[in-house]
């Protein structure tokens, strides 16, 4: 599972376009950066979905990244964020729900895990008690994640059936995704006796259970929010509320381009400082002290943000 970017950065060494010119070459230090389109956020619906092993609920342009006897996982469109499943029967009844998730994690293979402390959670139909756990870890590409993991027991005689359910995502956007995902994560049910290698306990009529109720009417609110970004958008008098639950879902800030002050450009949160020259060309840093004008043959202003 490779985490890539949700904001559509792009890293050229030498574009084509910009060896033409030292005008347009990106100043030693700076990354290019594309503007983010305002009319990606949309509204959606969950719906139910079946496998050849569970059900699950399915968020609008999400997709299954992989499906087995033990385990399912479904990823968010950008790629951004993900659910997790995993479980096994016939382990030894007091097998530690902790070490049960630290295991599965880290069969992940996921960088600079930690695990936080256990605290008890409400179990699915069919389980004895259960655990949930705050994750924090670093993507393959450097970015970092977050998210909450639950641990589900079913003793019976002689073992037990411990699954793990995960909802996980970049840092920056789990706010708008601790709501309603953990739900979403915790909606799969067995539908066939050979999940986890017994009989299914998860089985459950999904469509009516009160966690998915709960679920989708969390998806349902998160989704509004963000297609009422775009209606606020095409209303200037809602310009403030609409900065404010933009910077809220952590995705992207406003800037003013100093060469037309009449527009505004979002940008990506990934860098703090943002620069443009005459030919539309955004490039942005981490570094207060860099300036990209220095040795540069074109000229370049720094954006400010914008504030409605």
């Amino acid at each position: 599972m490779r985490p890539c970017s949700h904001l559509v950065l792009s890293l050229f060494l030498a574009g084509t376009a910009f060896a033409q010119s030292a005008s347009h070459k990106i100043p030693r230090g700076m990354v290019l950066v594309q503007p983010t389109s305002r009319n990606s956020a949309g509204a959606g619906q969950l719906r139910v979905a079946r496998g050849k092993f569970f059900s699950y609920a399915l968020p609008e342009g999400w997709r299954v990244g992989e499906e087995g006897q033990y385990a399912l996982s479904l990823v968010a469109p950008d790629n951004h964020a993900l659910t997790v499943m995993v479980g096994n029967a016939g382990l030894p009844p007091n097998y530690p729900p902790d070490r049960f998730v630290q295991e599965k994690l880290m069969a992940m293979r996921l960088q600079r895990l930690q695990v936080g402390p256990a605290r008890q959670a409400a179990p699915s139909a069919g389980f004895h008690h259960a655990y949930e756990f705050d994750v924090v870890y670093y993507g393959q590409r450097g970015l970092p994640w977050r998210g909450v993991a639950k641990c589900t027991v079913a003793p019976a005689y002689d073992t037990a059936l411990l699954v793990m359910t995960g909802a996980f995502s970049v840092e920056s956007q789990w706010a708008g995704y601790s709501s309603w995902l953990p739900l979403v994560a915790a909606q799969i049910s067995a539908i066939d006796g050979a999940a986890f290698g017994r009989r299914g306990v998860m089985a459950q009529n999904l469509q009516l259970s009160r966690e998915y109720g709960e679920a989708a009417r969390a998806y349902r609110e998160w989704s509004q929010r963000n297609w009422q970004q775009v209606t606020d958008q095409r209303n200037g008098s809602d310009d403030r509320r609409n900065y404010d639950r933009r910077q809220n879902l952590g995705s992207t800030n406003a800037y003013t381009n100093p060469y037309d002050s009449s527009t505004t450009i979002d940008l990506p949160q990934t860098y703090r400082y943002y620069w443009v020259n005459r030919q539309g060309t955004y490039v942005g840093t981490n570094d207060p002290s860099i300036n990209p004008n220095d040795g540069s043959a074109g000229e370049w202003k720094k954006m400010p943000p914008h504030r409605p």
